[in-house]
């Protein structure tokens, strides 16, 4: 048996040609991976790529594509809560590409793992990585982001030093507060709230541990008594690019698929 096809699949949303790229295998299992941010489908240092091609190689089809105004699809690009349609033509295209599978899982890091929590309708599954679910404010990152920062700091002797010195910025510090003060009274219907509420049960999340974002999802979830699977990668990286994190990603995925 020869290594798994790579194909370029074009196909129609709202009257615009998105491309899409499949890596063809012989199980039953397909995964559509949605990309986040405005990247392209071959992900953040071609780790979706590699992720596919992975994949691929156990067994299970991997459909990418470029949404709306991003890579070689053409269209505006209107971010991620415009994406719904574009996620379901893709899966449908998906689909009829490859008419034998008989399960097919979407996975998306981010905002994409937030647009499939609200869009993603009809999958057998979600695989959802460091999701989005705390707007910015103020240019700062997530309150709870800020908060295991500080709490960090104030383990390390050096930073109590740095205090003393005056090598802390005190208006910065004040900010940093105000954040985590603002987090503890919430206003309604945030984003936080649309995700959790629309959150298939069929659902795993995998968090970069120490990613502003991913801690932003724990915190939220947590605050909510949420009681969906989670798995951690013990990584900085929002993407999953340092040495071992693809890897690390890649068995979590597979753990998630079976």
């Amino acid at each position: 048996m020869g290594p798994p096809m790579r194909e370029l699949i074009p196909f129609d949303c709202a009257g615009e040609t998105l491309l899409a790229t499949l890596d063809r295998a012989e199980g039953d299992t397909g995964l559509l991976i949605v990309s986040g941010g405005n990247e392209v489908r071959m992900g953040a240092h071609r780790g979706m790529a590699w992720l596919a091609g992975e994949l691929a190689e156990r067994g299970v089809s991997v459909f990418r594509f470029d949404r709306r105004g991003i890579g070689d699809s053409t269209g505006e690009n209107r971010g991620y809560a415009s994406s719904g349609p574009d996620i379901v033509a893709a899966a449908a295209a998906f689909r009829s590409a490859h008419p034998t599978m008989r399960r097919v899982v979407a996975f998306g890091n981010c905002d994409a793992a937030t647009a499939l929590a609200l869009f993603g309708e009809g999958f057998d599954a979600l695989v959802l990585t460091n999701p989005w679910v705390v707007e910015p404010s103020d240019g700062l990152p997530p309150a709870a982001a800020i908060e295991a920062r500080y709490r960090a700091r104030l383990r390390d002797p050096r930073e109590w030093g740095r205090l003393l010195r005056g090598g802390v910025s005190l208006p910065k510090l004040a900010r940093g507060l105000q954040a985590i003060a603002q987090n503890k009274v919430k206003a309604p219907d945030t984003l936080a709230d649309r995700f959790f509420a629309a959150l298939p049960r069929s659902t795993t999340v995998i968090l970069a541990d120490r990613d502003a974002t991913a801690q932003a999802f724990a915190a939220e979830a947590q605050r909510r008594n949420w009681r969906g699977t989670a798995r951690r990668v013990d990584t900085a990286s929002h993407s999953f690019a340092r040495t071992g994190d693809r890897e690390a990603l890649l068995e979590a995925i597979l753990a998630a698929l079976t």
